[in-house]
Protein backbone atom coordinates (compact mmCIF):
# COMPACT_ATOMS: atom_id res chain seq x y z
CA UNK A 1 0.00 0.00 0.00
CA UNK A 2 1.35 3.42 -0.97
CA UNK A 3 1.87 5.62 2.06
CA UNK A 4 0.63 9.20 2.32
CA UNK A 5 3.44 11.65 3.01
CA UNK A 6 2.80 14.48 5.46
CA UNK A 7 5.12 17.12 6.81
CA UNK A 8 3.70 16.76 10.34
CA UNK A 9 1.14 14.63 12.16
CA UNK A 10 -0.46 15.48 15.51
CA UNK A 11 -2.37 12.92 17.61
CA UNK A 12 -3.50 12.89 21.23
CA UNK A 13 -5.75 11.15 23.72
CA UNK A 14 -5.15 7.65 22.39
CA UNK A 15 -5.41 6.26 25.95
CA UNK A 16 -3.34 3.16 25.25
CA UNK A 17 -3.88 0.73 28.10
CA UNK A 18 -7.68 1.07 28.13
CA UNK A 19 -10.47 -0.86 26.42
CA UNK A 20 -11.75 2.39 24.97
CA UNK A 21 -8.65 2.96 22.85
CA UNK A 22 -9.29 2.21 19.16
CA UNK A 23 -5.76 0.95 18.78
CA UNK A 24 -6.56 -1.15 15.70
CA UNK A 25 -7.60 1.99 13.80
CA UNK A 26 -4.68 4.02 15.12
CA UNK A 27 -2.19 1.33 14.10
CA UNK A 28 -3.62 1.32 10.57
CA UNK A 29 -3.52 5.13 10.41
CA UNK A 30 0.13 5.27 11.46
CA UNK A 31 1.02 2.47 9.06
CA UNK A 32 -0.61 4.38 6.19
CA UNK A 33 1.68 7.40 6.41
CA UNK A 34 5.16 8.84 6.57
CA UNK A 35 6.00 12.19 8.14
CA UNK A 36 8.90 14.40 9.13
CA UNK A 37 7.39 15.23 12.52
CA UNK A 38 5.09 13.23 14.78
CA UNK A 39 3.72 15.11 17.77
CA UNK A 40 2.12 13.01 20.53
CA UNK A 41 0.02 15.64 22.27
CA UNK A 42 -0.67 13.95 25.60
CA UNK A 43 -2.73 11.15 27.15
CA UNK A 44 -1.04 8.66 24.84
CA UNK A 45 -0.59 6.04 27.57
CA UNK A 46 -3.27 6.04 30.26
CA UNK A 47 -1.34 5.99 33.52
CA UNK A 48 -4.55 6.39 35.52
CA UNK A 49 -5.42 2.82 34.52
CA UNK A 50 -2.07 1.28 35.50
CA UNK A 51 -3.20 0.30 38.99
CA UNK A 52 -6.82 -0.49 38.15
CA UNK A 53 -8.13 -1.83 34.84
CA UNK A 54 -5.07 -1.92 32.60
CA UNK A 55 -5.89 -3.40 29.19
CA UNK A 56 -3.40 -4.30 26.46
CA UNK A 57 -3.84 -6.25 23.22
CA UNK A 58 -1.88 -6.86 20.03
CA UNK A 59 -3.16 -3.63 18.46
CA UNK A 60 -1.78 -1.59 21.37
CA UNK A 61 1.51 -3.38 20.74
CA UNK A 62 1.38 -2.43 17.05
CA UNK A 63 0.87 1.26 17.86
CA UNK A 64 3.85 1.33 20.20
CA UNK A 65 6.02 -0.58 17.72
CA UNK A 66 5.05 1.76 14.89
CA UNK A 67 5.86 4.93 16.85
CA UNK A 68 9.25 3.56 17.89
CA UNK A 69 9.99 2.44 14.33
CA UNK A 70 9.19 5.92 13.04
CA UNK A 71 11.61 7.40 15.60
CA UNK A 72 14.34 4.93 14.56
CA UNK A 73 13.81 5.75 10.89
CA UNK A 74 14.38 9.46 11.35
CA UNK A 75 10.97 10.93 12.14
CA UNK A 76 11.19 13.68 14.74
CA UNK A 77 8.91 12.23 17.43
CA UNK A 78 7.98 14.60 20.27
CA UNK A 79 5.90 13.46 23.24
CA UNK A 80 4.09 16.21 25.19
CA UNK A 81 2.61 14.44 28.25
CA UNK A 82 -0.94 15.12 29.42
CA UNK A 83 -2.69 14.56 32.73
CA UNK A 84 -3.21 10.82 32.14
CA UNK A 85 0.50 10.28 31.40
CA UNK A 86 1.73 12.88 33.88
CA UNK A 87 4.21 10.33 35.29
CA UNK A 88 6.46 11.27 32.36
CA UNK A 89 6.62 14.91 33.41
CA UNK A 90 9.30 14.16 36.00
CA UNK A 91 11.73 13.62 33.12
CA UNK A 92 11.09 17.03 31.53
CA UNK A 93 13.74 19.07 33.31
CA UNK A 94 16.52 16.81 32.04
CA UNK A 95 15.55 17.12 28.38
CA UNK A 96 15.93 13.39 27.82
CA UNK A 97 14.88 11.01 25.08
CA UNK A 98 13.39 7.55 25.58
CA UNK A 99 13.78 5.15 22.66
CA UNK A 100 14.46 8.14 20.39
CA UNK A 101 11.31 9.97 21.50
CA UNK A 102 11.77 13.48 22.93
CA UNK A 103 9.71 14.27 26.04
CA UNK A 104 8.74 17.93 26.45
CA UNK A 105 6.18 19.84 28.51
CA UNK A 106 5.37 21.94 25.46
CA UNK A 107 6.63 22.07 21.90
CA UNK A 108 6.82 24.69 19.18
CA UNK A 109 6.43 24.08 15.48
CA UNK A 110 6.63 26.35 12.45
CA UNK A 111 4.58 25.20 9.48
CA UNK A 112 5.91 25.26 5.94
CA UNK A 113 4.04 28.51 5.29
CA UNK A 114 5.42 30.21 8.40
CA UNK A 115 2.73 29.78 11.07
CA UNK A 116 4.19 29.46 14.58
CA UNK A 117 2.26 26.88 16.59
CA UNK A 118 2.32 26.20 20.31
CA UNK A 119 1.79 22.51 21.12
CA UNK A 120 0.42 21.63 24.55
CA UNK A 121 -1.94 18.96 25.87
CA UNK A 122 -4.20 21.56 27.45
CA UNK A 123 -4.94 20.11 30.89
CA UNK A 124 -3.28 23.11 32.55
CA UNK A 125 -6.24 25.14 31.28
CA UNK A 126 -8.77 22.75 32.85
CA UNK A 127 -9.62 24.04 36.33
CA UNK A 128 -11.06 20.68 37.45
CA UNK A 129 -7.85 18.81 36.59
CA UNK A 130 -5.68 21.51 38.15
CA UNK A 131 -7.57 22.14 41.38
CA UNK A 132 -9.87 19.18 42.09
CA UNK A 133 -8.18 15.85 41.35
CA UNK A 134 -10.94 13.84 43.06
CA UNK A 135 -13.51 15.44 40.75
CA UNK A 136 -11.25 14.75 37.77
CA UNK A 137 -11.01 11.06 38.73
CA UNK A 138 -14.78 10.93 39.24
CA UNK A 139 -15.29 12.50 35.83
CA UNK A 140 -12.96 9.93 34.30
CA UNK A 141 -14.99 7.13 35.90
CA UNK A 142 -18.24 8.63 34.58
CA UNK A 143 -16.74 8.98 31.10
CA UNK A 144 -15.63 5.34 31.10
CA UNK A 145 -19.14 4.31 32.17
CA UNK A 146 -20.64 6.39 29.34
CA UNK A 147 -18.36 4.67 26.83
CA UNK A 148 -19.54 1.27 28.09
CA UNK A 149 -23.18 2.30 27.79
CA UNK A 150 -22.40 3.64 24.34
CA UNK A 151 -21.29 0.18 23.15
CA UNK A 152 -24.50 -1.52 24.32
CA UNK A 153 -26.66 1.33 23.00
CA UNK A 154 -25.14 0.98 19.54
CA UNK A 155 -25.45 -2.81 19.50
CA UNK A 156 -29.21 -2.28 19.77
CA UNK A 157 -29.14 0.43 17.07
CA UNK A 158 -27.27 -1.84 14.65
CA UNK A 159 -29.75 -4.70 15.24
CA UNK A 160 -32.57 -2.26 14.42
CA UNK A 161 -30.84 -1.22 11.22
CA UNK A 162 -29.56 2.16 12.37
CA UNK A 163 -25.95 3.36 11.87
CA UNK A 164 -23.44 3.98 14.66
CA UNK A 165 -24.10 7.10 16.72
CA UNK A 166 -22.02 8.28 19.67
CA UNK A 167 -24.26 8.54 22.71
CA UNK A 168 -21.36 9.63 24.91
CA UNK A 169 -20.35 12.45 22.55
CA UNK A 170 -23.98 13.58 22.26
CA UNK A 171 -24.44 13.62 26.03
CA UNK A 172 -21.30 15.72 26.43
CA UNK A 173 -22.55 18.33 23.98
CA UNK A 174 -26.09 18.41 25.40
CA UNK A 175 -24.95 19.39 28.88
CA UNK A 176 -24.94 23.17 28.82
CA UNK A 177 -22.13 23.47 31.34
CA UNK A 178 -19.98 21.06 29.32
CA UNK A 179 -20.46 23.19 26.19
CA UNK A 180 -19.53 26.30 28.17
CA UNK A 181 -16.45 24.52 29.54
CA UNK A 182 -15.30 23.63 26.02
CA UNK A 183 -15.71 27.25 24.94
CA UNK A 184 -13.78 28.51 27.98
CA UNK A 185 -11.04 25.96 27.31
CA UNK A 186 -10.66 27.01 23.68
CA UNK A 187 -10.62 30.71 24.54
CA UNK A 188 -8.08 30.30 27.35
CA UNK A 189 -5.68 28.35 25.15
CA UNK A 190 -6.03 30.79 22.25
CA UNK A 191 -5.49 33.81 24.49
CA UNK A 192 -2.40 32.25 26.07
CA UNK A 193 -0.91 31.43 22.65
CA UNK A 194 -1.67 34.95 21.41
CA UNK A 195 -0.05 36.56 24.46
CA UNK A 196 3.10 34.52 23.78
CA UNK A 197 3.31 35.56 20.15
CA UNK A 198 2.10 32.35 18.48
CA UNK A 199 -0.13 32.22 15.41
CA UNK A 200 -1.92 29.11 16.61
CA UNK A 201 -2.16 26.42 19.27
CA UNK A 202 -2.44 22.63 18.92
CA UNK A 203 -3.96 20.74 21.83
CA UNK A 204 -6.05 17.73 22.86
CA UNK A 205 -7.51 16.86 26.28
CA UNK A 206 -11.24 17.46 25.70
CA UNK A 207 -11.79 14.78 23.01
CA UNK A 208 -13.36 17.31 20.66
CA UNK A 209 -11.62 17.84 17.31
CA UNK A 210 -11.82 21.42 16.10
CA UNK A 211 -10.14 23.86 13.74
CA UNK A 212 -11.21 27.49 13.92
CA UNK A 213 -10.07 31.03 14.63
CA UNK A 214 -10.49 32.12 18.26
CA UNK A 215 -9.68 35.73 19.10
CA UNK A 216 -7.36 36.02 16.13
CA UNK A 217 -5.50 32.78 16.86
CA UNK A 218 -5.81 29.47 15.01
CA UNK A 219 -7.19 26.95 17.52
CA UNK A 220 -6.44 23.35 16.55
CA UNK A 221 -7.63 20.37 18.59
CA UNK A 222 -6.60 17.03 17.12
CA UNK A 223 -9.38 15.11 18.89
CA UNK A 224 -8.92 11.59 20.23
CA UNK A 225 -8.70 7.87 19.39
CA UNK A 226 -11.46 6.73 21.74
CA UNK A 227 -14.65 8.20 20.29
CA UNK A 228 -13.78 10.06 17.10
CA UNK A 229 -10.44 8.68 15.81
CA UNK A 230 -9.18 11.99 14.45
CA UNK A 231 -5.77 13.51 13.74
CA UNK A 232 -4.37 16.83 12.61
CA UNK A 233 -1.94 16.74 9.68
CA UNK A 234 0.24 19.32 7.98
CA UNK A 235 0.78 18.99 4.24
CA UNK A 236 4.02 19.95 2.48
CA UNK A 237 2.71 23.43 1.69
CA UNK A 238 1.82 24.12 5.34
CA UNK A 239 -1.90 23.54 4.86
CA UNK A 240 -3.49 21.98 7.95
CA UNK A 241 -6.26 19.37 7.83
CA UNK A 242 -8.29 17.41 10.36
CA UNK A 243 -8.64 13.75 9.37
CA UNK A 244 -11.58 11.63 10.54
CA UNK A 245 -10.13 8.14 10.06
CA UNK A 246 -13.38 6.27 10.73
CA UNK A 247 -15.47 8.35 8.32
CA UNK A 248 -12.77 8.36 5.64
CA UNK A 249 -12.50 4.57 5.68
CA UNK A 250 -16.14 3.77 6.58
CA UNK A 251 -15.08 1.76 9.62
CA UNK A 252 -17.34 0.29 12.28
CA UNK A 253 -16.85 1.64 15.79
CA UNK A 254 -18.45 -1.53 17.14
CA UNK A 255 -15.49 -3.80 16.45
CA UNK A 256 -14.66 -5.79 19.58
CA UNK A 257 -11.19 -5.48 21.17
CA UNK A 258 -8.75 -8.29 20.46
CA UNK A 259 -7.85 -10.78 23.17
CA UNK A 260 -6.09 -9.20 26.13
CA UNK A 261 -2.40 -9.96 26.55
CA UNK A 262 -0.14 -9.56 29.55
CA UNK A 263 2.11 -6.50 29.06
CA UNK A 264 4.84 -8.50 30.79
CA UNK A 265 4.81 -10.80 27.74
CA UNK A 266 5.08 -7.92 25.26
CA UNK A 267 8.64 -7.50 24.01
CA UNK A 268 8.11 -3.88 23.00
CA UNK A 269 6.53 -2.93 26.36
CA UNK A 270 9.39 -4.58 28.21
CA UNK A 271 11.97 -2.83 26.00
CA UNK A 272 10.45 0.57 26.75
CA UNK A 273 10.16 -0.27 30.46
CA UNK A 274 13.83 -1.29 30.54
CA UNK A 275 14.93 1.98 28.95
CA UNK A 276 12.72 3.97 31.31
CA UNK A 277 14.28 2.14 34.25
CA UNK A 278 17.76 2.94 32.93
CA UNK A 279 16.81 6.60 32.60
CA UNK A 280 15.44 6.58 36.15
CA UNK A 281 18.75 5.21 37.45
CA UNK A 282 20.52 8.12 35.75
CA UNK A 283 18.04 10.64 37.17
CA UNK A 284 18.19 9.48 40.80
CA UNK A 285 21.79 10.63 41.52
CA UNK A 286 21.00 13.98 39.87
CA UNK A 287 17.85 14.37 41.97
CA UNK A 288 19.76 13.56 45.17
CA UNK A 289 22.52 16.02 44.27
CA UNK A 290 19.96 18.74 43.49
CA UNK A 291 18.17 18.15 46.79
CA UNK A 292 21.40 18.49 48.74
CA UNK A 293 22.53 21.65 46.96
Amino acid sequence: MEKTAYRSVFISDTHLGTRGCRAEFLADFLKSLTCENLFLVGDIIDGWRLKRSWFWDRHHDKVLRRVLKMARNGTNVVYVPGNHDEMLRKYLALGIEVCGVKIQMEAEHTTADGKRLLITHGDMFDSVVRHARVLALLGDWAYTLALGLNRYFNMVRIRLGYPYWSLSAWLKLQVKEAVKAIDRFETALADDAKARGFDGVVCGHIHHAEMRMVNGVLYLNDGDWVESCTALVEHDDGNLELIDWVARNQLSMLAKPAAKINPAQSAVVQAVAAEMAAVQREIDPISIASAGA
